[in-house]
């Protein structure tokens, strides 16, 4: 696993309400493909709201490790399992066109393993909406 993050998604209950509050700080140029989620570019990562995540309770918190193709998401959730992880969402083709599947840490943390065919993932890591 790269040492690096590509994106850090809050859960939030109400997503019109969450990115009106980040616009009035000056946030721009959300990406919003449906009712449940907003991405931000935020430098070199993705800052994402989504309502799946905190609308089930408490707002959460899921962290994202962006890979470059498919086979890199499997083969990653594997060497997860390998050092003690948790697979938490076995990884699946998602209904947005990537392919993604989530583990959880030893102390619980979510992270997603996602390949989204319409992020760019440059040399070092970082990601670029569209």
């Amino acid at each position: 696993m790269e040492q690096r993050i590509t994106m850090v998604t809050l859960g939030v209950r109400d997503l019109a309400r969450a990115r009106a509050f980040y616009e009035a700080l000056g946030w721009r140029g959300a990406q919003q493909p449906d009712n449940e989620v907003a991405f931000y570019q935020a430098g070199g990562m993705i800052f994402g709201l989504w309502a799946a995540l905190g609308g089930h309770g408490a707002p959460g918190v899921e962290l994202a490790h962006n890979v470059r193709s498919p086979e890199e998401v499997d083969a990653l959730l594997a060497e997860v399992k390998r050092a003690g992880g948790t697979i938490v969402r076995p990884a699946a083709k998602a209904d947005w066109g990537g392919y993604t599947g989530a583990f959880a840490d030893p102390e619980g943390y979510v992270w997603e393993v996602a390949h989204n065919p319409d992020w760019k993932l440059s040399e070092d890591g970082s990601v670029r909406l569209g």
